[in-house]
């Protein structure tokens, strides 16, 4: 299954998909976005243009995307939003699930700690994935939420599992 992940910005917004098969993640792409223009609709168009250009040439299965945090400044806070939602009318207009993880919880299904530095969030998702160096920081933070997704899926399949044993032995 293929999982585009999606660290959304009005200025950067980085994309990275895994190939989740199992316990098994694959790197397939990363990348980023990047934004030009002075006025907000014309950059929350090119973030649409440019998710959706992504999803027509990877064709991932499932779409994961960072839930909003708020910041000390509500008007970077609106912006990055806004550019979240048009990136997830891109993936909901491609036909994509669109699952929403918490900061916090992304770099704590990558990391191990939900106060990760960037860092610490590169540097383990170019450990998991075997990548040869590290990713820019946008694109490992989308790689990190796929990958929390791909580990959330697998967890929600092995409790569904789970739920046809008794005392650890299947029915």
């Amino acid at each position: 299954m293929l999982i585009l992940g999606i660290d959304p910005g009005s200025r950067i917004t980085g994309y990275g998909i895994i190939n989740s098969v199992g316990a098994k993640n694959e790197y397939v792409a990363s990348g980023c976005i990047r934004i030009k223009g002075d006025t907000l609709p014309d950059r929350l168009k090119q973030v649409y243009a440019g998710v959706t250009e992504v999803i027509e040439l990877y064709c991932p299965q499932e779409m994961a995307i960072e839930q909003v945090f708020m910041a000390r400044n509500a008007d970077s806070a609106l912006k990055l939003g806004q550019a979240r939602g048009v990136a997830i009318v891109a993936g909901v207009n491609q036909g994509l699930e669109v699952a929403e993880y918490a900061a916090r919880r992304v770099k704590q299904a990558v990391v191990g700690k939900g106060s990760a530095e960037k860092s610490q969030v590169q540097h383990m998702v170019s450990s998991i994935l075997k990548l040869p160096g590290l990713p820019q920081e946008d694109a490992a933070d989308a790689l990190a939420i796929a990958l929390c997704h791909a580990h959330t899926r697998s967890s929600l399949i092995m409790m569904a599992g789970a739920k046809g044993s008794r005392g650890g032995r299947l029915r």
